[in-house]
């Protein structure tokens, strides 16, 4: 439950703080005395959207904190903690802080136990927490997608993992269709294509090159057109290492090593520090001869081949021809061509995978359309309890003739499905016996709309349940009877919830366990002072201004008193 609520610089609150009980806790005043700022500040700790209209004139922020007392185990604690935050356990209870600022040039903050966190965090703590109900709710009503939400929400558990399982079907199929749509749209374009790709294939084919094939070419052309040059340079190479025709003289390289050789292993056999000089010479003398030997190999396979340079000339020309069209080198177009293949093979294999995707199309329809039916089954039994369950409460709220209905109808075509199924859910509502049912969206008044909120909110407690209920004038349009009804039932419901009531009527003020007045100072402020909570006599004089606007009026108090009297005696019934 929330213990307190404080608030500074927020419309015409300068600072305020609201203290909250268990059971049923009404909040009253003059209209412009600042309720509405309280509910504005219950919306800012849910992560709702910061207006900077809010900020009170003069002031840098508005600031809005609230205190919880929670189980540690709550889900709430758990995404606080989640989120970096810390929270303090004390006699088995948890104490969470949430607070919101809203800075006058725009920017807007939000902390859960005393860390800075995402504005998400707050809406996603404040929906295990609280759950607010004003006009704009009683508006979205109306709305078939808000009336949805409640039907799946008062089906539990079943119900919404009826729903997930559908939509993961759903979105499967959709996939499905969507795959099937893209192929069917590319397919005349994949096929021109794959012409194109084909025909370059079967070029590439025809010639059929090697990896590295180019780079080998040019160097066998550049050799066999400069034969002759290099005959006579590898000849020359050769005689100045071993002399003509392999017969030494005293100016080829190895006669020259030979003769240092002798010479310094004389010298060598004197100093050994030599030695080392000695064994390289001997080195290079080894080395010249194997060069040698290799020139003279290599001589021997020069030759002029005319036929052999023309074959060569004639398939570079080919290969040539190749790297204009698909790549800069022959392993270029060797991978054009893998990659051509691979492309044409998938269209080739077009039939085969559309006929693949038809088929699990058909399977994944039949499961969309068996999730379907599961949930509009499940729905449908939801419907007939709450269509029940709401009538019943409808009549404990001064609506003895009344009726309400959710009316559950399925599409039969899966391309009118939705992500939340197959059905349309339509809440109607019949005032009197003598009415026809008629949709809210349409037919409802305002105090009829707010009494069928709260028979929902009542009903929905006990399915899904929230520990704090915050209701703005959910008494809007109602008055006599139907308001000490709406009173009676709004003490019933603080039994297993906190209920908070923002109220004008005397009629519901009066059932309150707690009656919070806020009222504006002289110079049109409030501040902590003009926060009260209204016992005895004041009670009876806040009551007595709500009903007749005079605040000492002998019949008004008599009217007070009988409230109050009614109210206990409601209380004593449900100890």
């Amino acid at each position: 439950m929330i213990e307190r609520l404080q608030i500074r610089g927020l419309g015409v609150i300068a600072d305020a703080t609201i203290p909250f009980s268990t059971g049923l806790t009404v909040i009253t005043g003059e209209t412009g005395a600042g309720k509405t700022m309280v509910l504005s500040g219950f919306a800012l700790l849910a992560g709702g959207k910061a207006d900077v209209a809010m900020v009170r004139t003069g002031n840098e922020q508005a600031w809005v904190d609230g205190e919880w007392s929670v189980t540690p185990d709550s889900s709430a604690v758990q995404r606080v903690t989640d989120a970096g935050a810390e929270v303090e356990v004390e006699d088995g209870r948890a104490r969470l802080l949430l607070a919101r600022t809203v800075a006058s040039e725009g920017r807007s903050r939000a902390f859960a136990g005393g860390r800075a966190v995402p504005a998400v965090v707050l809406q996603e703590v404040s929906s295990s927490l609280v759950a607010v109900h004003g006009q704009s709710e009683q508006m979205r009503l109306r709305h078939a997608d808000t009336q949805r939400t409640l039907l799946d929400r008062f089906g539990g558990v079943p119900c919404l993992e009826a729903l997930a399982g559908y939509r993961a079907a759903f979105g499967e199929w959709r996939a499905t269709v969507e795959r099937i749509a893209m192929l069917t749209d590319q397919r005349e374009a994949m096929e021109r294509e794959a012409v194109l790709l084909r025909l370059g294939i079967a070029e590439i084919e025809a010639v059929a090159p090697t990896p590295g094939e180019d780079v080998e070419l040019d160097r066998q052309a550049a050799r066999l057109s400069h034969a002759g040059t290099l005959l006579l340079d590898v000849l020359a190479a050769h005689d100045a290492l071993v002399g003509e025709d392999g017969e030494t003289s005293n100016q080829d390289l190895v006669s020259v090593l030979s003769r240092a050789l002798l010479a310094l292993e004389r010298a060598a056999e004197v100093d050994s520090n030599l030695l080392p000089i000695l064994e390289r010479l001997d080195e290079i003398g080894s080395l010249a001869s194997d060069a040698a030997v290799e020139l003279a190999t290599y001589a021997t396979d020069i030759e002029a081949d005319p036929s052999r340079q023309a074959w060569v000339e004639e398939r570079r020309h080919e290969l040539g021809s190749l790297r204009r069209r698909y790549g800069s080198t022959i392993d270029d177009v060797i991978a054009w061509h893998a990659a051509a293949c691979a492309s044409v093979a998938e269209v080739d294999l077009g039939d085969d995978r559309m006929r693949q995707l038809t088929g699990s199309e058909v399977e994944l329809r039949a499961a969309v359309v068996g999730a379907a039916l599961v949930l509009s089954r499940l729905r449908a039994t939801a419907g007939l309890a709450l269509s029940a369950q709401v009538t019943s409460e409808l009549h404990a709220l001064a609506m003895p003739d009344s009726a309400l209905e959710v009316r559950v109808t399925s599409r039969e075509r899966i391309d009118e499905f939705s992500t939340h199924g197959a059905d349309d859910v339509e809440i109607l509502l019949r005032p009197h016996s003598g009415a026809d049912f008629r949709p809210l969206s349409k037919g409802a008044s305002g105090g009829e709309l707010s009494r069928v909120m709260l028979a929902l909110e009542v009903v929905l407690a006990g399915a899904d349940p929230v520990p704090t209920f915050i209701f703005d004038e959910v008494d809007a349009g109602i008055g006599g009877r139907a308001a000490v009804e709406v009173g009676r039932r709004l003490a019933r419901l603080s039994r297993t919830a906190q209920v908070i009531v923002v109220t004008h009527l005397p009629q519901v003020a009066a059932f309150a366990d707690q009656h919070v007045v806020v009222s504006k100072g002289a110079d049109g402020i409030v501040t902590s002072s003009s926060v009260t909570v209204a016992l005895g006599r004041d009670r009876v004089s806040e009551l007595v201004r709500m009903l007749s606007g005079l605040d000492e009026s002998e019949a008004g108090a008599a009217h007070a008193e009988e409230l109050l009297a009614v109210a206990e005696l409601e209380r004593a019934a449900g100890r």
